[in-house]
């Protein structure tokens, strides 16, 4: 008999308790043409209906199919919104990832890959950076010592001393791994709120900046400390961002790297201003009744310098200008 084989794991991971008004499952042999879907996928606890049922389908479509939020929202009665919202899902738990990438014909296209079980796929690139290290840093083999030359025979009656043992090369030891960087450190967590939400977001600026919740936890302190010295979120994101390379592997690590290298000072303490003097209120002159400044009412500067300017009232000098006006038009007429 053959060994029987369980398409499930135990009840006690998912919490499925059995009752007899429970499922009854009729199988029957599969035709050619069906997907083998993991139950990691359909069992999942966080994704939704919809999410799974798209993921499901995404897995039974042949390579090259559109699977855009156009095309899915023909093929299933749901709307564009619900579809967007649950492809947004599946690519927070890895099992979706779009990507922008140019043609030959220098179109730009976003390329949807489909992960049948993400947590294998990231585990297998685990495996291979590490092998690939591995292979990098390996000793290399010390040279082989030259034969020694064939030894001459001395004249008759002398004795050539002994030659002296070829000495063995030093061994090449293998170059240290460079430390990771020492993240910074918040001295509040005032500001572990925003930084998070700015690590989420980083994936709609490049596709690839798609981070792990375990990535974020690690990474949110390092950037509470940027906005905790006074840089603006935006200038948090342009530095993270920029001039990222071609091949990005580790898109965690990287950032890491940016954000302990690159961390702006602190901004400096703000100087108290000297507070400047207020100008003395405006007086009106008791000589000219003319409006000058000065702490208490008096004389203007130049009604207190005799010689320079008449100390008669204002008001005397327009009257007497105006009978003067009056008397040389009577003369006229």
């Amino acid at each position: 008999m053959a060994e029987q084989q369980f398409n499930a794991p135990a009840r006690a991971r998912y919490g499925v308790h059995r009752s007899p008004a429970g499922v009854r499952k009729v199988t029957e042999h599969q035709d050619p043409g069906y997907t083998i879907v993991g139950n990691h996928l359909t069992q999942h606890r966080s994704l939704s209906g919809l999410a799974i049922g798209l993921a499901a389908y995404i897995q039974s479509l042949p390579e090259g199919a559109p699977v855009d939020i156009r095309t899915l929202a023909k093929r299933f009665p749901e709307g564009r919104g619900r579809i967007a919202a649950a492809l947004r899902e599946l690519e927070a738990y890895g099992y979706l990832e779009r990507v922008r990438q140019r043609t030959d014909d220098g179109r730009m296209v976003t390329v949807t890959i489909s992960y049948n079980n993400p947590a294998a796929t990231r585990a297998r690139r685990v495996r291979e950076d590490a092998e690939q290290t591995k292979r990098r840093t390996a000793v290399e083999p010390p040279p082989a010592a030259p034969a020694p030359a064939p030894a001459l025979e001395p004249p008759h009656g002398r004795t050539e001393p002994a030659p002296r043992p070829p000495q063995p090369s030093p061994v090449r030891q293998p170059p240290q791994p460079s430390r990771a960087p020492r993240l910074p450190q918040p001295a509040t967590r005032d500001h572990h709120t925003p930084a998070a939400a700015l690590l989420a977001g980083l994936r709609r600026d490049d596709p690839r900046l798609l981070l792990s919740v375990r990535d974020i936890h690690r990474l949110t302190p390092p950037v509470a400390a940027w906005l905790e010295r006074g840089a603006s979120p935006d200038a948090v994101r342009s530095a993270l961002t920029t001039g990222l390379p071609p091949t990005l592997r580790h898109p965690a690590a990287l950032l890491a790297h940016r954000l302990a290298e690159l961390l702006p000072p602190p901004l400096p303490a703000a100087t108290p201003s000297t507070p400047t003097a207020s100008p003395p209120p405006l007086q009106t002159c008791d000589g000219c009744e003319r409006a000058f400044r000065a702490p208490a009412p008096g004389r203007c500067r130049d009604c207190r310098q005799p010689g320079q300017r008449s100390r008669e009232p204002l008001s005397m000098k327009l009257s007497g200008k105006l009978s003067r006006r009056q008397v040389g038009g009577s003369s006229v007429t």
